[in-house]
């Protein structure tokens, strides 16, 4: 088991494009969305992952993450996922000291962008200084934010 700390902020605005060195396009689908855990398929180009995660404890949660053939995640995200898939164009934007992903939507959720960061140790803080100025509304627990919720 790992646990991830992780903050996620509203984005206000493009600036994060010029400064991504690199991007990728997603399609995630929910096998579970329970509140104790959820159960995610995700296809990352040709790279099929399975996600357990459990409850969040404020920035922090205990996370599962293996990979699984891409043809076993395009079957799942057809036959036993729930409504609500999610597409989304990753952006990988170093800032501060760290990774931030930018999820840029598409589709049903088109105009959301949410940026996220994953501290290197579970419970660390995170600086004001490592916060990029395309950074807006702190929505870190917010479960109106969780991909799972969206």
């Amino acid at each position: 088991m790992s646990k991830e700390t992780e903050y996620k902020f509203l984005v206000r605005d493009e600036s994060f494009k010029p400064m991504a060195t690199g991007s990728s396009r997603i399609e995630q689908g929910y096998i579970s969305r329970k509140k104790e855990g959820t159960v995610r398929v995700r296809l990352r180009g040709n790279e099929g992952f399975l996600t357990v995660k459990g409850p969040n404890e404020g920035a922090t949660r205990d996370e599962w993450e293996y990979q699984i053939p891409a043809a076993d995640a395009r079957e799942m995200l057809a036959r036993v996922c729930d409504d609500g898939k999610i597409e989304k164009t990753r952006w990988i934007v170093p800032y501060g000291g760290l990774t931030w992903e930018v999820d840029e939507f598409h589709g049903r959720l088109a105009g959301l962008t949410v940026a996220e960061v994953e501290l290197p140790h579970p419970g660390m803080a995170l600086a004001a200084e490592a916060i990029p100025p395309f950074a807006g509304e702190n929505v870190t627990g917010n479960p109106r934010y969780y991909n799972s919720n969206l």
